[in-house]
């Protein structure tokens, strides 16, 4: 079963204690596509410019994912510059340049519309919303969104909110949507908003899921050495969505093995700058840190 990710695709500049990288592949939608890739075919729909390396081209397609959706547009492609500290956590804005994006508009080809689970990643909530109503009665739709989005569209993203099934955020976003402090009580207010499933990612601190019966937590895998975590969040998310399309369920069991692919997916992104790491990945890879995980978290 495929999955249509829409997204943005982009250009970063990273610098963080370990390096300053330029012009390398970012993205909300790149990260996602190439983790789900490693569960299930995905159909990618974004906009690049005229200056979008045909290396990066290749490589997305190398990964059997569908650009048919993908257009380049006269113009450069969105770049943005961001720099991290030691702790890893909220990287100072260097530079933001929407370019083509600025002006991103989705149409979703034909060969797309019948996906039966559709990710929406962090874009304007209400482009998320018109990617909905050009889909023919997807099983399940996720989205993504951002600190900017709930400060800037609050309402165009409680509207969308009401048509999604899963809703993924970070713990400062769910904190922030609700107006709560503590994580437990912000997942059960964001379940009031609308989505059946709430996921609130915290980083090197596990993840929360929640629904309106079940509340569960996982750990995070421990890792030695993080480079960059640009992209963790997207990662995450598309090996969740990913193996719910491998599996072809949606239940208790089937969700909860998701968030803990999707942890596992976003440990290989934050080993190297970009996807040099997670384009490498293959099922293998995630099943052997998948069994160090088991082990980490049994007793």
């Amino acid at each position: 079963m495929s999955v249509l990710v829409v997204g943005s695709v982009a250009l970063d500049t990273i610098t963080t204690p370990f390096g300053k990288a330029k012009d390398i592949l970012g993205g909300s939608a790149t990260f996602s596509a190439v983790s789900a890739s490693v569960f299930t075919p995905v159909d990618l729909v974004a906009v690049v410019g005229r200056d979008f390396p045909k290396k990066y081209i290749n490589l997305l397609k190398n990964k059997g994912i569908d650009l048919t959706g993908l257009k380049k547009e006269k113009g450069k492609t969105f770049r943005w510059e961001g720099e991290y500290g030691w702790d890893f956590s909220n990287p100072k804005t260097i530079a933001t340049d929407l370019n083509v994006f600025g002006k991103f508009d989705p149409i979703i080809p034909k060969a797309y519309r019948k996906n039966k689970i559709v990710f929406l990643a962090n874009i304007d909530p209400e482009i998320q919303e018109k990617v909905l109503n050009q889909v023919d009665k997807p099983k399940i739709v996720a989205c993504d969104t951002m600190n900017y989005w709930i400060e800037t569209k609050r309402n165009q993203l409680l509207k969308l909110l009401k048509r999604v099934d899963i809703c993924l955020v970070n713990e400062a976003e769910a904190k922030e949507l609700v107006g709560e402090t503590n994580l437990v009580k912000a997942g059960k207010k964001i379940l009031k908003l609308g989505p059946p499933i709430v996921i609130i990612k915290k980083g090197e601190h596990g993840v929360l899921m929640f629904s309106q019966k079940h509340i569960f937590a996982t750990p995070a895998y421990l890792l030695e050495s993080v480079y960059d975590p640009t992209g963790a969040g997207d990662t995450f998310a598309g090996g969740f969505i990913g193996y719910l399309a491998k599996v072809k369920k949606y239940n208790q069991k089937s969700l909860r093995e998701a968030v803990v692919y999707g942890s596992i997916m976003a440990t290989f992104a934050v080993e190297d700058f970009s996807l040099r790491k997670l384009q490498k990945i293959t099922a293998v890879d995630v099943r052997r840190r998948l069994n160090k995980f088991k082990k980490l978290t049994n007793f």
